[in-house]
């Protein structure tokens, strides 16, 4: 029978002890901190943030959503991040995404300090993840984190297991390759030039979509000999509202050992991941 990997228990299973940490926090006089830019009024975006925002606060934190116009300049921009990032007392900065066309092409996680760099995008925390640094002293990418803590929680074995990764993006694609490798795992990243992707799913025990194609991963993709296990990164809405994955759900997963659902799967663990990075960078203050 498929396992439907729900990420409901893991976050029940986290929630308390990530709120005693924010009160062990508070007891040494430091309330964690999230800042988040939102540029513009884009709808998806301002469900993403208040997400954010909730679960923060839900855990005793503080989290406040700065509102920065749609047209505002390069260089404007640049220079209001380098202000909200300077404030004193807060420890963790994103820039939420995507961005207008006349700053889609900045490099985000530069621009804010590695210390703050809760999102994981800055070189030096991307740096520090292709070193293969297994204590975690750096903020990791948090879809990708929560992808291996999703695995863990539900005993899904990552060392020596032959993973395939659909999509190569720098916020889940490529440093997840580089996470799971640190794992042990044997990763192939593929993508849209990939020649004859079936055989590298065929051939995998893992396998990860994220390219944002909805129910784009199908049975003829799938070896059910191996009892494979499958990531589904992706969300997708129809003209109706309703959230679809990268994964055909019901067409495939009778044929596979454990699967996540779409919503209900990574798309929550991705704010937990959110939050443990900002408590790690908390803790670094003391």
């Amino acid at each position: 029978m498929t396992r439907v990997l729900y990420a409901r228990p893991i976050k029940e299973s986290l929630h308390l002890n990530l709120k005693s940490t924010v009160q062990k926090l508070k007891s040494n006089g430091v309330t964690p901190w999230l800042r988040v830019a939102l540029v513009g009024d884009d709808p998806a975006s301002q469900i993403y943030t208040k997400n954010k925002k909730k679960f923060i606060e839900g855990l005793g934190g503080k989290c406040d959503i700065v509102h920065i116009e749609e047209d505002i300049t390069e260089q404007s921009f640049k220079a209001k991040i380098k202000s909200l990032s300077s404030e004193k007392g807060v420890h963790g900065f994103l820039i939420q995404l995507p961005l207008p066309k006349q700053l889609s092409h900045l490099d985000v996680g530069n621009l804010i300090p590695p210390s703050l760099d809760v999102d994981g995008l800055n070189s030096l925390n991307m740096g520090e993840l292709l070193k293969g640094d297994m204590k975690g002293n750096f903020s990791c990418a948090c879809t990708p984190k929560g992808i291996v803590t999703l695995l863990d929680y539900y005993d899904i074995p990552i060392s020596g297991k032959n993973i395939c990764i659909i999509g190569r993006s720098l916020i889940v694609g490529k440093p997840l390759s580089a996470l799971l490798t640190n794992r042990s795992g044997t990763v192939t990243l593929c993508h849209s030039k990939t020649e004859n992707l079936q055989y590298h799913t065929s051939n995998a025990d893992i396998i990860i979509v994220a390219i944002g194609s909805p129910k784009f991963l199908k049975t003829h993709h799938l070896n059910p000999s191996k009892n494979q296990t499958i990531i589904d990164v992706g969300i997708n809405k129809s003209k109706e509202g309703k959230l679809f994955g990268d994964v055909d759900f019901e067409n495939v997963k009778e044929s596979v050992a454990a699967i996540t659902p779409v919503p209900g799967g990574v798309g929550p663990l991705t704010i937990l991941s959110l939050a443990q990075n900002l408590l790690q960078a908390a803790e670094k203050t003391l």
